[in-house]
Formats: structure tokens, C-alpha cells, sequence
């Protein structure tokens, strides 16, 4: 059974920092993008980070420069370094992951609350 678990989440000031987490299990996920997603209450989930199979990353325009994502194969887990947390990042946080021959992501977890206050 495929399983992604996020955590990390929290409540934190304006300004501070957070790293989420996104542990994997139930197959090896090396071949896999793995990415990071988030939703806020009235919203629509959107893209904040992907780490590619072939070691590529990416980043919304909301997050470039605050955000960091990473992983670690041999522990088949991801990250979310959050710096600089705004108001505008509270959201719940869903981690992903899409096969190389996938049109879209496989797999998600059940997310982790990020609320950020002012």
C-alpha cells in the first residue's frame, strides 16, 4: 500500500520558518517527481515546489526565493523548507508524487495545516 504522510506543519509568526516533511513508503519513490501543493480555506490547491526524478526543481513565483524543496532517496522522504512565512502562506500542505510516465501525480498525502499569523 502506497502511502504519503506530511508533517512539520504548525502555527508560526510572520517572518519565521517551518519544514515540512513527506515521508514515503509501500515502494521506492527515486523514479517519482515528488511535489508539494497547498490550499487555502475558499481557494484553489495550487503548485508551490517539485523536485524531479532528474534532480530539477521548480517553484511558484509566490514562493522562489523563500522556499526550498529537497529530498532524500535513501530515506524516500521530501522536504519544504519555509522561510519568511507570510500571512498569504496559510494553507494546508499536500505533498505528491507523479511516475516519470505520468500525466499527472499518482499519489498524495493527507496534508498538514500551515497557518502563519500576522
Amino acid at each position: 500500500q502506497v502511502q504519503l504522510v506530511e508533517s512539520g506543519g504548525g502555527l508560526v509568526q510572520t517572518g519565521g520558518s517551518l519544514r515540512l516533511s513527506c515521508a514515503a513508503s509501500g515502494r521506492t519513490f527515486s523514479s517519482y517527481t515528488m511535489g508539494w501543493f497547498r490550499q487555502a480555506p475558499g481557494k484553489e490547491r495550487e503548485f508551490v515546489a517539485a523536485f524531479t526524478w532528474s534532480n530539477r526543481t521548480s517553484y511558484s513565483n509566490a514562493v522562489k526565493g523563500r522556499f526550498t524543496i529537497s529530498r532524500d532517496h535513501a530515506k524516500n522522504t521530501a522536504y519544504l523548507q519555509m522561510n519568511s512565512l507570510k500571512p498569504d502562506d496559510t494553507a494546508v500542505y499536500y505533498c505528491a508524487a507523479q511516475g516519470v510516465t505520468s500525466e499527472h501525480y499518482d499519489y498524495w498525502g493527507q496534508g498538514t495545516q500551515v497557518t502563519v499569523s500576522s
